[in-house]
C-alpha cells in the first residue's frame, strides 16, 4: 500500500521524510520514550536514519505497519508519530495502536487528535473493526492518550507483557468502528444458569437446534 496523508484541525499526518531525522533522534534518545517503548538502547542517528528512510516505507508496502509522521500544520515540524500495527487485520479486523511524542512538544493534546484520525480512516479505508491500545501498567501519559482518543480501557492482562528481559502486567483498551458492537448471544449465557427457566437447554425450553444436531457446541 503507499502512503496516505491525512489532516486534523492543527496537524498533517504523512510518512516520514528525512528532515524528520533530527526529531526522530530526539524522541528515541529520550529515557521516557526508551522506558516505555521497544525502540534500541542506545539509540543512535542510525537507528533513526533507518527508521525513516528504510523501515517506515517497507512497512507500508507490505502492510505490516501504517507509520504515520504527526506534523504541525503551519511549520511541518514532526511532533509525534502513530503506528498502526497492521496484524491480521484482513482477516479478523483487528489492529494496534502505538505512539510516541517528541519530548519538547508533549502537553499539547498533538497524539491523541493524531491517535483519533488515523482510527477514523483505518476504520473507514482499511476496514479495522476494532483498534487495540496496549501499554505496561502504570504508564499513565500513554493511557491518558487513548482515553483522549476515545478508547475505552478494558483491564489488566497478568504478565502480558516481555520488556527488555523482564515481564509485566499490561494494561488494554479498544476503540471499536461506529456500528461494531458484538452482538449478544444465547451462547454467551452464564453455565450456572443452566437448567432455569429460559436458559439454554433448561428443560421445556427449545434450544433452537435441529433434532439431529447433539448437543450444543461448548464456548
Amino acid at each position: 500500500m503507499d502512503p496516505v496523508h491525512l489532516t486534523t484541525d492543527r496537524l498533517l499526518l504523512r510518512p516520514l521524510r528525512d528532515a524528520d531525522i533530527e526529531a526522530v533522534l530526539a524522541a528515541g534518545s529520550d529515557p521516557a520514550t526508551q522506558h516505555n517503548t521497544t525502540i534500541p538502547v542506545p539509540y543512535t542517528r542510525e537507528h533513526a536514519r533507518s527508521f525513516v528512510q528504510d523501515y517506515a516505507p517497507g512497512a507500508w508496502r507490505d502492510e505490516k505497519e501504517f507509520v504515520f509522521g504527526v506534523a504541525l500544520k503551519p511549520t511541518d515540524e514532526l511532533v509525534a508519530c502513530v503506528s498502526v500495527h497492521a496484524r491480521n487485520f484482513r482477516d479478523d479486523g483487528v489492529a494496534e495502536i502505538g505512539y510516541w511524542a517528541v519530548p519538547a512538544q508533549r502537553g499539547h493534546g498533538y497524539t491523541a487528535e493524531a491517535v483519533g484520525e488515523i482510527c477514523r480512516w483505518a476504520f473507514a479505508e482499511l476496514g479495522v473493526v476494532r483498534m487495540e491500545w496496549q501499554a505496561v501498567e502504570g504508564n499513565w501519559p500513554s493511557r491518558r492518550v487513548a482515553e483522549k482518543a476515545g478508547f475505552a480501557f478494558e483491564g489488566t492482562l497478568r504478565s502480558k507483557l516481555v520488556h527488555r528481559g523482564r515481564r509485566f502486567d499490561g494494561w488494554i483498551g479498544a476503540r471499536l468502528a461506529p456500528g461494531a458492537e458484538a452482538t449478544v448471544t444465547a451462547a454467551s449465557s452464564d453455565p450456572a444458569t443452566a437448567g432455569s427457566p429460559g436458559a439454554l437447554g433448561a428443560p421445556g425450553e427449545s434450544t433452537d437446534l435441529p433434532p439431529d444436531a447433539g448437543p450444543a457446541p461448548r464456548a
